[in-house]
Parts: C-alpha cells; structure tokens; sequence
C-alpha cells in the first residue's frame, strides 16, 4: 500500500496550488480529480464558484457521512522547486504534503477500499486556507445532509486526533481622528494613533483563560510631522465556545473613543464558531473502538473546515490525516510508516458509519458486517 500512497501523494505535491492563484488551485483540482477517479472509478463532478475549483464525489443512496478535505495550500508557485519532494529515512517531504495533500490521498485509498460506499460524499474545495470564503456554504450544505463528518486535516501532536478547535473571530478597528501640524499647532488636532494605542490596550485585556484576544496588524500616521488623523488595526480572536466568541463581539462592538473628538469603528465579528469537545465525542469514542485501544486526542487553536461542519450542528472528527509536522513551515513533512494505519482506521471508520440502520453512537465490533475490516494493521 505505501508505494501506491506515495506515488499518489507525489502527484498532488507536484502540482503547486497557492490558494490565491486561481489557475493554479484550478490545475490542481485537475490533478486532485484525476488521481481520485483512478482510484475511485468514478469522475468527481467540478463546482467552480467565483473562479475557485471544487470537487465532490457522491456514491449514491441517502448521504450518511461527508468526508472532507481541500488541495489548496500556503505555498506560492516556486516553492517546489526549493523544497522538492523527496522521501528519505522514512519521512516525506514536499510544500503541502502535511496539509493536506496526503489526507487527500488516504480519503481516496481508504473509501476505495469499502465493498459498499453507499452514502459517502467526498468534498475537496479549493479555498481552506483563506478562510472557505467561496465554500462555506457548499460544505454547510453538505454536511446537513449527513450524519457524520470526517476531516482529513493532518493529525495533532504524535497522531492524535482533533476533537476540539477553537472558534475565530476578525476585527478591524478603524480610529478617526483630525490631523494638525505637529509643530505649529498639536493641539489643534486628535491623534488617532494615541486613540487606537488605548484601544489596543483595551482590546488586549478582552483575553481570558483559554480565549485569545491578540491586536495584530497596525497602520497609522502619513508623516513624520503630523498628528495623525487615522488608523487601523486588525484583531484576532480564538475561542474554545461559542459562548466565548459571542462575549468577546459583544465587548469589540462596545468599544468607545478615549480622547474627545477621535471615533472608533469596529467591523466583523466571528468567521468560524468552535469545534466544541460535545460535537467529537461520539466520534472518536467510535475511532477508538474501531482502533481496539485509545487513541490520543489533541485540542488546538487553529481552525479548519470542520469548525463550519460543528457549527451547524453536525457530529465531525477531525485530525484523522497525515501524521507528521512542520505545517506552513519549512520542515513540514509526513512520516511513512504512518500512512498504511491512518488509511486503515479510516476505512474501518467509514465502514460502522455506513452500517444501515445503526445509531454510530453505539455500533459494537461485532455489529459490523465486514469482519476483516477489524484485521487491519492499525490494530498491531
């Protein structure tokens, strides 16, 4: 299996697709199309939304379970060429290989491998990283029609799978002030940079606990000898809860101007609500059952697509790809011995899922009507 796992892996990884290039995510979603159909003997049907390429498969009879994934990544065209694609001493190396070209692959080896795939859908969109703006709907979408989702974003820490993510919120606070010359008449003027200095304190403070609050990019000012009459900066927030999210808006939108005849605007609010622990619970409890041990869980603060997926209320197990590291970074790789398990206990995950007429909630080993689907190396 890892030979064919490999050689898929590096098809994917050598088709670059930055996702703000979009006749390279486009090319991409070709190559994506067409390793999956070999593997799947079936064509992916194409969902192009404002220039942006999706790709989904349905394999007939009432949707139980979505499987997600996206083919777009972080690295701008020319990245192969400094970290070409290589396995050596048993790890795979190459840009997008962790995330998340090779849980692609696994999703395609391991639905392969089902003797029914009755009521899975497979979706790949194209836009993950900036934030699923052109996707979010078809995933929600999807996901309503299913009981279960499964996410083939790379694993946590040490193989662990994700069942909890936090929710992000965006901000932008925008300060008007009134410029003056900052010689001849400071007085005559409102400094917005001092303005939005005493908001980014006041927005620091938000944080609390678990929940990050955290100013990031900051503009003011047009020269050095005038009191500056605008400026931005942008905020982003983390939050276990949605509960946490809804607190932290609440305080964003309260926010009022310190210094008389300076204004302060706020705009945006939650992008992705939580991946709370109630929506995983089930679902990894079935993974470790399928597994025949515990499997180790991980909570993280980076977002994904399963977030959307939680969000409308949809049970979804995320972290169930690639187990490696290095993600967005140049030691981002994929380690081998790995990949022949993960796909397994994916295939066997699937399978309880798909069982007609069973509550996944409660489906037993003895429950499941392929018997050798429990022999997979994963259990070793």
């Amino acid at each position: 299996m890892n030979a064919a796992l490999i050689s898929d892996i590096e098809r994917l990884v050598a088709c670059e697709s930055p996702s703000g290039d979009l006749a390279a995510v486009a090319r991409s979603a070709e190559v994506v199309a067409e390793v999956g159909a070999g593997r799947l003997g079936v064509e992916a049907e194409r969902i192009v939304v404002e220039g942006r390429t999706h790709l989904r498969w349905r394999f007939g009879g009432r949707p139980r379970v979505l499987v997600l994934g996206h083919h777009d990544t972080v690295w701008p065209i020319g990245s192969l060429e400094r970290r070409p694609f290589e396995v050596r001493d048993g790890v795979l190396r190459g840009p997008g290989c962790f995330d998340m070209k090779a849980g692609l692959v696994m999703a395609f080896h391991a639905i392969a491998a089902l003797d029914d795939r009755s009521g899975v859908t497979l979706l790949v969109t194209g836009d993950e990283e900036p934030g699923s703006p052109t996707s979010r709907t078809l995933i929600e979408d999807e996901a309503r029609r299913c009981a279960a989702v499964l996410v083939l974003e790379a694993a946590g820490p040490g193989g662990a799978l994700k069942t909890e993510r936090k929710g992000v919120s965006r901000y932008e606070v925008r300060v008007t002030g009134r410029a003056s010359h900052a010689g001849l008449d400071p007085e005559k003027g409102v400094n917005a940079a001092l303005e939005a200095a005493h908001q980014l304190l006041a927005v620091a403070a938000l944080g609390d606990g678990g929940t990050t609050v955290t100013p990031t990019t900051l503009t003011a000012g047009t020269t050095v000898n005038t009191v500056p009459a605008e400026a931005v900066f942008e905020v982003d927030v983390r939050a276990w809860t949605e509960a946490e999210q809804r607190r932290v808006h609440s305080a964003m939108l309260a926010l009022r101007p310190r210094l008389d005849g300076a204004v302060v605007e706020v705009v945006g609010g939650p992008n992705r609500p939580p991946l709370e622990a109630g929506s995983s619970r089930d679902l990894f409890a079935l993974a470790c059952r399928v597994a025949g041990r515990t499997l180790a869980s991980a909570a993280v603060g980076g977002a994904s697509d399963g977030n959307l997926t939680a969000g409308v209320g949809v049970p979804t197990l995320d972290g169930l790809g690639a187990v490696g590291g290095g993600a967005h970074a140049a030691d981002e790789h994929v380690v081998v011995a790995e990949l022949p398990g993960r796909t397994g206990l994916l295939t066997g995950l699937l399978a309880c899922l798909l069982e007609r007429n069973q509550d996944f909630r409660s489906v037993r080993p003895d429950q499941i009507a392929d018997a050798a689907v429990w022999n997979h190396p994963w259990r070793d």
